[in-house]
């Protein structure tokens, strides 16, 4: 009796049209117990997120493995379905399989910050692959209104979106999705010393655009940072709580910390972070790395509100999304400390 109790529940409650065949109610049930329990095992993993049995690669990669081979299954039996019943409504079925490829996503952005450059290109290439095949099994089975991929998780900020996205993209693409026309900032000015102080959590996101031969001091806490176009600048910033996107830099030295920091488009710049997962570069070459390097009054309590004040070392470990060998990529370099400059205080 027990037995027979769980299947319905570890399907989630979906109902089985009473006309399918017996044989599809079996394979349609334990296809939605098998995306049920690996969306559940997903949730567990997040409420431990720093389990250090799951912290190394061979852990990763198992866990990584069963959850892809599960939607694939899954994939593999939703295309038979319509053979028994092309009635059956399946996109309860296909947001599942999509709710599950998104969960798989999570777990690879969640561990990035331990697994090999390599291994992350890797799973992140199998999630697009993912995608592209539920949307090849969308339009077979329902042709008349092709169900696209959407990944919809809960509120996040606007950036961090953005960023995740743009992991999955065709990488030698380079366009700037990010809207920024609204956001305040600095923008067109040449050989000037920009200040700006945030107090609080005031101030959503910020831009600086268009900045040539500028010294840049942003003190206290922000949102969000997006940096476009500029030439033989020094941008000196204090914790972001999100996210950090960088395009289009010549010939400049940031000093910044944040949770996320990706790089497009960079030559001949110097990058002192502090950052909880690997920096991103595309596209980008002469570019080298070295800790964080920046002091003011008040810079370690706004460190301990934003998560950021132990250095993780993440800033050495560079991930070069357009090098796919296993060997360093040439783009990138640790700065040498005899080349490193003094701690910058305001």
């Amino acid at each position: 009796m027990d037995n027979q109790q769980a299947l319905p529940m570890a399907a989630d409650n979906v109902s089985i049209d009473p006309t399918i065949d017996p044989t599809t109610q079996r394979k349609h049930a334990a296809m939605m117990e098998r995306l049920s329990n690996l969306h559940q095992s997903r949730v567990s993993n997040k409420t431990n997120p720093k389990d250090p049995s799951f912290e190394s690669t061979q852990s990763f990669l198992s866990a990584f493995t069963n959850s892809k081979q599960a939607i694939e299954s899954s994939l593999a039996e939703i295309q038979q379905i319509p053979d028994s019943n092309p009635n059956q409504d399946l996109k309860p079925d296909l947001e599942r399989i999509s709710l599950s490829i998104s969960d798989l996503e999570k777990l690879v952005a969640e561990n990035s910050y331990f697994l090999p450059p390599y291994e992350v290109r890797s799973s992140l290439k199998t999630i697009s692959d993912l995608k592209q095949t539920l949307d090849s099994v969308t339009s077979k089975v329902k042709p008349r209104k092709k169900f696209s991929f959407k990944n919809k998780p809960a509120k996040k900020p606007e950036t961090a979106t953005v960023l995740a996205a743009a992991a999955t993209k065709n990488e030698s693409e380079h366009q700037s999705s990010y809207k920024v026309t609204d956001a305040p900032g600095f923008r067109s000015k040449e050989n000037e010393v920009l200040v700006k102080e945030f107090k609080g959590s005031e101030v959503g996101e910020y831009v600086l655009t268009d900045l040539t031969n500028c010294e840049v001091r942003l003190k206290g806490c922000l949102r969000t940072l997006f940096i476009n176009r500029l030439q033989n600048c020094k941008i000196y910033v204090g914790p972001v709580l999100g996210s950090i996107l960088i395009e289009e830099v010549e010939g400049c030295v940031f000093v910044m910390a944040s949770h996320q920091i990706r790089i497009h488009h960079a030559k001949r710049s110097d990058f002192y972070l502090r950052c909880r997962s690997r920096p991103i570069i595309e596209q980008s070459d002469g570019v080298r790395f070295a800790p964080y390097r920046l002091s003011y009054d008040g810079i370690e309590n706004d460190l301990k509100e934003s998560n950021l004040f132990d250095d993780t070392g993440s800033w050495a470990n560079v991930d070069d999304f357009q090098w796919l060998r296993a060997v360093q990529s040439p783009n990138w370099s640790i700065l040498p400390e005899n080349e490193r400059i003094e701690t910058v205080k305001f």
